[in-house]
């Protein structure tokens, strides 16, 4: 069987998997979710013609004075007089532009005389002041369908006087972590037993990208229990994603179990390294990821493959995974026949990328994890990397 390219899965997954319902949500609860609007200001920003500074609204063509002090304007407290030639008054930051003034001359240029103020140096029209619907006037889009809520488009959101929002759903996953070998950490360990770091590393992967808690289940190496296991996860998952099991060993059920229980295969072995008996398939809307049982293998495809499915399952218009650019700091070997993924050390120099390769890189080895920041994506090809090339690389 040809194994799939990178680029390919990408492409399947792109082809295969619908957004999920939409939903209105209290701005509040919109965080990490999915546009599924293009929200438009319900006011101008800013609302009023305000000050820039503390200091005067004063009329520009009275020049530097003197002026007779004749109110005072704060933010949220606007001034109840007008501003006519020969006046000015006290305001703050943010504070409402009185009618009559066309101008605020900060108060570093001005002297107090009394009753009045003399300015130091004239001021133009419009100086040190923000007008109504500078920003954004009402009405204006202020983010397009497709696009992640961040807490800075939330509090823009926000001001523009938008308290909910239409999102897509975010998934529900569910993990099954297979295998007779291991065990949960804390559990006594019996021969030819393992500590269990997919179960951690699955339910911590899914918490730290937003997506709660995923019910995680552990399964022993039995095809009848698999398959209750399954039907129970697709049942109640958008997102089904199971650890070990997807080889062709004498104990890798995933694949007979997926299609006995009605999952439509899109493909089976991706060329990468780690990772290559990555399974994939839908079933009414459900997908399903098979990933092998090596922890470092399972990381590779979470970065990569479940980001991807995860972004369709959302309607995220932006391309993932988001693969970014750097160069390497060293010569790096090459694989003919599979794409390398590989964790490295991330440092910005000079504004750069710089990415340095870390050792330990077997797919059953997580240890490096402690001092990677970026899985680096080298294609297959006979010739190694040359220290200063430029190279695709995901944040881990």
């Amino acid at each position: 069987m040809a194994l799939l390219p990178i680029e390919q899965a990408l492409d399947h997954y792109r082809a295969a998997v619908r957004a999920l319902p939409t939903h209105r949500v209290p701005l509040e609860l919109a965080l990490g979710a999915v546009l599924a609007e293009s929200p438009t200001a319900r006011i101008a920003l800013p609302r009023f013609t305000q000050s820039a500074v503390d200091g005067y609204a004063v009329r520009a063509d009275d020049g530097i004075g003197p002026l007779t002090l004749v109110g005072t304007a704060a933010a949220g407290d606007p001034a109840k007089v007008s501003v006519s030639p020969g006046q000015a008054v006290r305001i703050l930051t943010g504070g409402m532009l009185p009618d009559g003034a066309n101008a605020v001359a900060r108060q570093e240029i001005v002297e107090r005389t009394g009753e009045g103020i003399v300015l130091r140096e004239p001021v133009r029209v419009g100086e040190a002041i923000r007008h109504e619907g500078e920003e954004l006037r009402a009405g204006a889009i202020i983010a397009r369908a497709g696009q992640r809520v961040t807490a800075g488009l939330l509090a823009a959101l926000a001001m523009a006087g938008i308290d909910s929002l239409d999102v897509y759903r975010r998934p529900r996953v569910a993990v099954l972590v297979t295998g007779d070998e291991v065990v949960r950490v804390g559990e006594p360990l019996g021969p030819g037993q393992v500590y269990d770091a997919n179960g951690p590393l699955l339910r911590a992967w899914f918490v730290e990208h937003g997506y709660g808690e995923p019910v995680v289940a552990y399964v022993r190496d039995d095809e009848s229990a698999l398959e209750e296991a399954m039907s129970a996860a697709l049942d109640s998952a958008d997102l089904v994603v199971t650890s070990g099991g997807v080889s062709v060993g004498d104990r890798d059920f995933i694949p007979a179990v997926a299609d006995r229980l009605g999952v439509r295969k899109v493909f089976w072995k991706v060329a990468q390294k780690p990772g290559k008996p990555l399974w994939f398939g839908m079933r009414e809307g459900k997908a399903l990821l098979g990933m092998p049982g090596n922890p470092a293998a399972v990381l590779v495809c979470l970065a990569v493959h479940a980001r991807a499915v995860l972004g369709h399952l959302e309607g995220e218009e932006a391309a993932q995974p988001a693969w970014r650019s750097g160069v390497l700091k060293t010569d790096v070997e090459a694989d003919a026949e599979r794409d390398r993924l590989l964790r490295m050390r991330l440092d910005m120099v000079d504004g750069v990328a710089t990415l340095e390769l870390l050792p330990r890189q077997d797919s059953h080895m997580l240890s490096n994890l402690a001092s990677a920041h970026a899985l680096v994506w080298l294609p297959s090809r006979t010739i190694p990397f040359a220290m200063g090339e430029r190279v695709a690389w995901l944040s881990i």
